[in-house]
Formats: C-alpha cells, sequence, structure tokens
C-alpha cells in the first residue's frame, strides 16, 4: 500500500470518529455543570438564536483534534508541539467562558496573552516571511518576533470570535482559507503539511453538518479560539514553508478576520465604548438586519453566512492572481480595507434608516 493509500485511510477513519465525537457531545453535553453550555441568553448583542443551543462544539472540536495529533505521530513519527500547545492554551481559555465562570473579559484576554506568549517564545513560533525590510530586521530579535506573532495569533483567534455568531460564517469562512491554504501546500509539494491542515478541514466541515442551516450546536468560544488559533498557525507555517509568496497576501486571505478587530476596536474607542465588550454594529449584524428585513430570522441567519463568505470569496480572487508579486499584495491589501469600509458605511446607512 503506498504511502497516499495509508494518509487516505487514515483521514477516512479520522473523519469517522470524529463525525461520532460530534454525534456523542452534541447529543450529551447539556448534561454538564447542570446545563451550564447551554445558550438561553436571547438578549445578549450577538445572539440570533430562538431556541437554547449547547456552545459545546469547542470540546468536540478539541477531542477530534486530539485524535489527528495522534494518527499523525503515528504516520509520520513526529509531536506538533506547536499546535498541540496553542490549541490546549486557547481552548482552556474559551472553555471557562463556556461554563459561564465569572471571568472579566480583560483577564481573559491576560490569560490568554500571557499562554500564548509563554509557548510562541518557547517553540519557538516566528514568521519568516515578511515583505517589511525594517520589520524584517527586527524580526531577528526573539522578543519582538514573539510580540509580532502574539498580535498575529490575538487578531485571528478575536476576529474569529468576533464573527462566529451566525450559523456557518465563521465554518465556511475558515473553510475556505484553510482550502487555500490546502492548495497551496499541495502545489508547491509540501504535502505532509497538507494533511494537517486537511484534517481541520474535516474537522470544519463535520461541525457544519450540525450548525448548518440549522444549529443543533454551537462553536462556543473555545471553538472559535482554537480554530481560530488553528488557522492562524496554519498560515504562518504556510507563509514560511513558500518565501516567493508574498507574505501580504497572506494578510489578504485573512483580512476579514483582520478588519473585523482593528475596526472593531477603533470604532468602540471613536464611540466612547470599551473595546472589549460586545455589541451588535459589526458588519455582519448589519448585513444580517437587511437580509433578515427581507427573510425573516431564520432565513436570514443562514442567508447572511452565505452572503458575508460569498462576498469574501469574490474580494480575495484576485489575490490569487498577485500573491508572487509583493508590491501588487500590498495595494491589493489596502485596496480590501477601503472597499470593507464602503461596504460597512453603506450598510450602516442602511440599518439606520
Amino acid at each position: 500500500m503506498g504511502t497516499e493509500s495509508i494518509e487516505a485511510s487514515f483521514l477516512s477513519i479520522f473523519a469517522l470518529i470524529s463525525f461520532f465525537i460530534f454525534l456523542i457531545v452534541s447529543k450529551y453535553s447539556y448534561k454538564i455543570k447542570r446545563g451550564a453550555l447551554l445558550d438561553k441568553d436571547f438578549l445578549k448583542p450577538q445572539a440570533f438564536h430562538e431556541i437554547a443551543v449547547t456552545r459545546s462544539g469547542g470540546i468536540a472540536v478539541f477531542f477530534s483534534l486530539s485524535v489527528f495529533f495522534y494518527i499523525y505521530y503515528l504516520l509520520y513519527d513526529e509531536v506538533l508541539y506547536n499546535y498541540i500547545s496553542i490549541s490546549f492554551s486557547v481552548f482552556i481559555v474559551g472553555f471557562l467562558d463556556d461554563l459561564k465562570i465569572n471571568i472579566k473579559p480583560l483577564s481573559r484576554l491576560i490569560i490568554m496573552i500571557l499562554l500564548l506568549f509563554v509557548f510562541i517564545y518557547i517553540l519557538p513560533i516566528r514568521i519568516l516571511n515578511v515583505d517589511i525590510p525594517y520589520l524584517t530586521y527586527l524580526m531577528s530579535s526573539q522578543i519582538f518576533s514573539s510580540i509580532f506573532v502574539l498580535l498575529c495569533f490575538l487578531f485571528v483567534i478575536n476576529g474569529a470570535n468576533l464573527i462566529d455568531g451566525f450559523n456557518g460564517l465563521l465554518t465556511i469562512n475558515l473553510i475556505i482559507i484553510n482550502g487555500i491554504l490546502t492548495y497551496i501546500n499541495i502545489t508547491n509539494q509540501n504535502f505532509e503539511f497538507s494533511i494537517l491542515i486537511i484534517s481541520q478541514i474535516v474537522i470544519l466541515l463535520i461541525f457544519l453538518f450540525f450548525n448548518f442551516p440549522t444549529s443543533k450546536i454551537f462553536l462556543g468560544d473555545s471553538g472559535a479560539y482554537t480554530m481560530g488559533a488553528m488557522t492562524g498557525l496554519n498560515t504562518i507555517i504556510t507563509n514560511n514553508l513558500n518565501p516567493k509568496i508574498s507574505s501580504f497576501f497572506f494578510c489578504t486571505l485573512l483580512f476579514y478576520l483582520f478588519f473585523e478587530v482593528f475596526f472593531s476596536f477603533f470604532r468602540k474607542l471613536y464611540q466612547k465604548k470599551s473595546p472589549i465588550y460586545p455589541d451588535d454594529k459589526h458588519l455582519h449584524m448589519l448585513s444580517f438586519y437587511k437580509i433578515s428585513s427581507i427573510y425573516g430570522k431564520i432565513k436570514g441567519n443562514y442567508l447572511n453566512s452565505i452572503f458575508i463568505n460569498f462576498l469574501y470569496l469574490v474580494l480575495i480572487i484576485p489575490g490569487l492572481y498577485l500573491y508572487n508579486d509583493p508590491q501588487l499584495s500590498r495595494y491589493w491589501f489596502f485596496i480590501l480595507l477601503l472597499v470593507y469600509l464602503i461596504i460597512y458605511s453603506r450598510l450602516y446607512r442602511l440599518t439606520k434608516n
């Protein structure tokens, strides 16, 4: 049996195990801590469901990843210390919130920053390819490099958590991102690493089965943090393995997650609100209000996810043709920023009226 056949067999077994993990978790997790994982808060700014749904998707994600990490060890005799450390760190922080343990958002953020920084610095996790000369020089310092990588993780992780409010919105977005990363790595013959990303796409697809178009389970903070962190790490490693591809292309790939955090932070400061507390003025929420006014809340929930991700896909496709040119990739990244602001302002005016 060839290597490809063995890998395909292991992936098939993994997909089956992962499906049953999600099935069991979705069926029995409501019993944990007397239903602590049930999301019954229908009045919070980012609540768009009408019945109680368990926020236990993160448990299924974490156990599925753990199974794959063991399978990967059996296949390649390699322990994925970076993936194990990062996934465990963010899962724990998110799971405490899913259990409704009373930790203030700022305290939770500080815990996440400390855990991530320790592992980023010790392992270490570094970005080798940046298309800004002076920044490349600064990256030779391990302290500066670790802080820069930490900021990248925080943008992606918190961006993932911000948009995880509608059925399939985050999941489809991460499937698109990781699908493109898989294509890049297979094209450049990074087959072993491609298997790692494909395993995460499998997890996302299985979760999507339980979450779209109607929800039987939510990712919760633990699931959004974990899959956001895994996608961030996939992007960093793909960037390092493919130095001929502009790092600005990878910024383009993550632009939606990045802009959501960046724009939301400064918008709330301008409005004299705390940047770390949720509100209902994110782009995906404004588009939902417009769509649901036409199709109703139930259809609007999943139609909004389709609309946002279709728009995202249309905007990143040109970047795929520019990724070998650092200057054009840089220009396209800033064009996307402008497009985002135009779309946001237009939606804001429509919903305000």
